[in-house]
C-alpha cells in the first residue's frame, strides 16, 4: 500500500472521530479512565490502538520512536492540566470563580488530547509507522496490554470490555 492510499484508508474514520464514537460506546470511557488510573495508561494511545486494530493495521518497531515524542507531550502538557482540573473538583463545587477554571481546564484537556491524537494520526499516515495485521502480531488486547504500566487482573474487565467494544463498533 502506498503512502497516498494509507491515508485515504485512515481517514475513513480519522482517528479523532472514531475515538469519539468508540468512547461513547458502553463502558469504554469508564474502562479507559480505570486503565488511565489504576495502570498508567494513556487513553488516547488506547484509543489509537483501537482503530488501527479497525483498520486491521498494527504499529511498527520503528514507530516506537516517534511514540515517545507523543507520550513526551501528555506527560507534559496533559497530564498536568488534568492533573489542575483534577485538583480543584473539591473546590469547584462551592466557588463559582474556581468551577469556571476548572471547566477551562477541562476544555485545554480535551484540546491537548485532541492534539495527541492528531500526532497519532500524522503518524500513522507514515508508512514506517503502520504496517497490516498478519495472523501471528499480538491480539488487540496484549497490544493494549502494552500500554499499561502496571498489569493486574483488575484491570482484565476493563481491557475485555474495550476490545469488545471495538470489535462490536463500526462508524
Amino acid at each position: 500500500m502506498h503512502s497516498t492510499q494509507l491515508c485515504d484508508v485512515l481517514r475513513n474514520p480519522p482517528l479523532w472521530d472514531y475515538a469519539l464514537a468508540l468512547y461513547q460506546r458502553p463502558g469504554v470511557a469508564d474502562a479507559c479512565l480505570q486503565l488511565q488510573d489504576t495502570a498508567g495508561a494513556d487513553v488516547c494511545e488506547l484509543l489509537w490502538r483501537c482503530w488501527l486494530d479497525h483498520h486491521a493495521l498494527v504499529p511498527t518497531e520503528q514507530a516506537y520512536s516517534t511514540l515517545d515524542e507523543i507520550r513526551a507531550w501528555q506527560a507534559e502538557v496533559t497530564q498536568p492540566i488534568r492533573y489542575l482540573r483534577r485538583m480543584l473538583k473539591p473546590r469547584a463545587r462551592h466557588a463559582h470563580d474556581v468551577a469556571t477554571l476548572r471547566n477551562h481546564l477541562k476544555e485545554a484537556e480535551l484540546l491537548a488530547e485532541r492534539e495527541t491524537l492528531r500526532q497519532f494520526q500524522a503518524l500513522s499516515e507514515t508508512l514506517h509507522a503502520v504496517r497490516k495485521r498478519r495472523a501471528d502480531d499480538a491480539s488487540l488486547t496484549m497490544q493494549l496490554t502494552r500500554c499499561l504500566t502496571i498489569h493486574e487482573p483488575a484491570q482484565e474487565a476493563a481491557l475485555a470490555t474495550l476490545t469488545t467494544q471495538n470489535t462490536a463498533h463500526h462508524p
